[in-house]
């Protein structure tokens, strides 16, 4: 179990080191090997998959032996792996897909949410609604049936028997602020809650007036992701307005790592929260009149 992106991520890291402990330059490089100066880049940077016939020709012209050689070519072969997320690329959305690609390989996935529901939890009522406010931001990036049906897909991976481990601390404010429907809202709630109180998965609330020690609250929606290969980075994943920062360097990682477990130590356990989940949407249900 790995994930292709992050297998990208240390082919870039191998191909820089090697270069560079031979002291040659990207230029050098790539007139030796591509002709071309942005393949080298695009491989150096994780930007495209690898063609493994390219990495063993660059590995000989440079004279690369041994370990090192068998490590970079184990590392192409699987970074060059497509999974069913690259097929369905252009329909599915391409934030929805690095996304996808990690979780594949995830050991464990934790943390914050700031403007939804977790991804895992989402119902398909609540999802088509969020397409619906996507809209309103501009033209989107996505077909909407297919991205749901993938966004589904995603789920059904996440919370098997196989998939990884899931502790996302969200943000009070999201029970209320983003326009939903309070009925749709109220059956997010209730799904959320059955979820976390089955074991599937842990959500705990961060309380509005919860007080953080040690640090400010984040400016952001983010995720973490770690790996049953311990060689592969961690990730950070920061959501932004406009695209999905990614992160492994590992003092900007290990920052908002930090801020995780402050969040936890503020939030609720997942008994209270399950508890909070069930009076807000009862309140809902209250308020719209609707019965349960």
């Amino acid at each position: 179990m790995f994930s292709p992106y992050v297998r990208r991520l240390r082919l870039a890291a191998a191909l820089r080191k090697m270069r560079e402990d031979r002291n040659l330059t990207a230029d050098e490089v790539a007139k030796t090997v591509f002709q071309s100066r942005g393949k080298l880049s695009k491989l150096e940077t994780a930007q495209t998959r690898p063609e493994a016939f390219e990495i063993m020709d660059m590995l000989e012209r440079l004279n690369v032996t041994g370990k090192e050689y068998d490590n970079i070519i184990n590392l192409a072969r699987t970074a060059a792996q497509k999974g069913w997320w690259d097929q369905h690329a252009q329909v599915m959305g391409p934030r929805q897909r690095i996304y996808a690609d990690l979780e594949s390989g995830a050991e464990s996935i934790c943390g914050y949410e700031a403007v939804a529901s977790p991804v895992m939890a989402q119902t398909p009522a609540y999802i088509e609604h969020m397409v619906e406010l996507n809209k309103g931001e501009g033209p989107l990036t996505y077909r909407p049936d297919r991205m749901i049906e993938a966004r589904m897909r995603r789920q059904r991976w996440l919370l098997s028997q196989e998939g990884p481990a899931c502790d996302i601390i969200l943000d009070e404010v999201v029970l209320y602020r983003v326009s939903v429907p309070r009925v749709v809202m109220s059956a997010q709630l209730r799904h959320m809650a059955d979820l976390v109180s089955e074991g599937h998965v842990s959500i705990r609330v961060l309380p509005y007036n919860a007080t953080l020690d040690g640090g400010m609250p984040p400016k952001s929606s983010f995720n973490l992701y770690t790996f049953p290969d311990k060689r592969d980075p961690k990730v950070a994943v920061v959501d932004t307005v406009t695209t999905d920062l990614v992160l492994t360097d590992r003092t900007q990682v290990a920052r908002y790592t930090k801020l995780y477990k402050h969040l936890c130590q503020a939030s609720l356990s997942a008994e209270d929260s399950v508890a909070f989940f069930r009076e807000v949407a009862d309140r809902f249900d209250r308020e719209t009149g609707s019965s349960t």
